[in-house]
């Protein structure tokens, strides 16, 4: 967590008071989260109207998916892609009890958006389609997605697009205003703020369905007593994150710049799934596959060094199963197995990718001895 993030949040900790009463109390917690709104608007170039706070992306997700379709009755069609979170997938599978008819579109090997399938899809019936949900930027990759494009070619029909941008907030630059998008989901924890806040930015004119019910506190579509304590140190890290983004960026992707191309060419048989270029991939994942092991393996090795990685969205952490993010780019099975992702942020330097590239030869050979 950020160290603006943790000072806000101690600050708000012996606060009394729900933002909704009409006491004394109630207006200072009012205060501290509108004044947070407004910050996290600015940041993100939206309208603090437009910031729904939520538990974090998850629920963004659910309520941008199941309402949008829910609020257009005489719309069938969901479109998304087949890259996604499992915060999308799922939503979007869950409504089909629901009538909704579900178009996946697929990806190439490095993972960028096959845009004429979906403009294809949006020719055959623009007025069957609810909503198009395509994330920002590949929570295990790192690869971006054509946003513009997507958006031009949905306005075209008059379809509305939400944006899954947990990986994007905080490390690229984002105008909600200017970008077309008609929802966009984050996660305070993926910028140094806590985990557990998140929040929706919606514009006033895309109808949504409440999710969930009990009070209507944000603009009637998102019920629930507002996390005071969370909403603060959410604005206070998006607030130092885009403070320094431009520089912050330049530095992370430096450091993954350099343990791609390290890893790449002092560790046999290692393939990189997604793609260098800064215009098309996030400034601080990098996704690697080692041929010949188990990345479950590598991952205990590696956390026995002190380093943490991952085999893919820890939302799914517990579950052995291939990534379907890599078999989505024509992985078999097996690739899928074998890779590891590396995040890097802003508390990482030189000496952590040091020690990574230190001990990742001898953590590597052992796991293709257990294989």
């Amino acid at each position: 967590m950020r160290a603006e993030a943790i000072v806000a949040i101690t600050a708000e900790l012996t606060r009394v008071g729900n933002p909704s009463s009409l006491h004394t109390s109630g207006r200072e917690a009012r205060r501290v989260v509108e004044e947070s709104r407004e910050i996290i608007a600015e940041c993100l170039g939206a309208e603090p109207a437009e910031v729904i706070f939520t538990s974090g992306a998850t629920e963004a997700d659910n309520l941008a998916i199941k309402g949008a379709f829910r609020a257009r009755p005489r719309a069938d069609t969901l479109i998304t892609s087949a890259v996604e979170h499992h915060a999308v997938l799922e939503s979007a599978e869950s409504l089909s009890g629901e009538g909704a008819r579900l178009v996946v579109i697929g990806v190439d090997q490095d993972g960028h958006l096959d845009l004429d399938r979906l403009r294809s899809t949006l020719a055959e019936g623009p007025d069957r389609v609810a909503l198009i949900s395509i994330m920002y930027a590949n929570n295990e990759t790192g690869v971006l997605a054509p946003v513009a494009e997507i958006v031009d070619a949905a306005a075209a029909v008059d379809v509305p697009v939400h944006s899954d941008a947990v990986q994007a907030v905080g490390h690229l630059p984002i105008d909600f205003g200017r970008s077309g998008l008609a929802a966009l989901s984050l996660s305070a924890h993926k910028f140094g703020g806590p985990v557990g806040t998140g929040a929706l930015l919606a514009r006033r004119d895309l109808a949504l369905s409440p999710v969930q019910h009990g009070g209507g506190q944000e603009r009637d579509v998102r019920s629930g007593t507002l996390d005071v304590v969370g909403i603060a140190g959410t604005a206070a890290a998006l607030q130092a994150s885009t403070d320094e983004l431009k520089v912050e960026a330049a530095r992370v992707r430096t450091l993954r710049d350099r343990l791609i191309s390290t890893v790449l060419a002092t560790v046999p048989d290692t393939t990189l799934n997604g793609v260098t270029d800064p215009a098309g991939s996030l400034p601080g994942i990098a996704n690697i596959s080692f041929a010949g092991c188990e990345a479950d393996n590598l991952l205990m090795l590696l956390d026995q060094s002190g380093i943490d990685s991952s085999t893919g969205s820890a939302c799914s952490a517990g579950v052995s199963e291939p990534s379907h993010v890599l078999e989505a780019m024509g992985r078999s099975t097996r690739e899928a197995r074998s890779s590891l992702r590396f995040s890097l942020g802003h508390t990482t330097g030189d000496g952590d990718v040091d020690r990574l590239l230190a001990v990742l030869p001898g953590v590597v050979e052992l796991a293709r001895r257990a294989g």
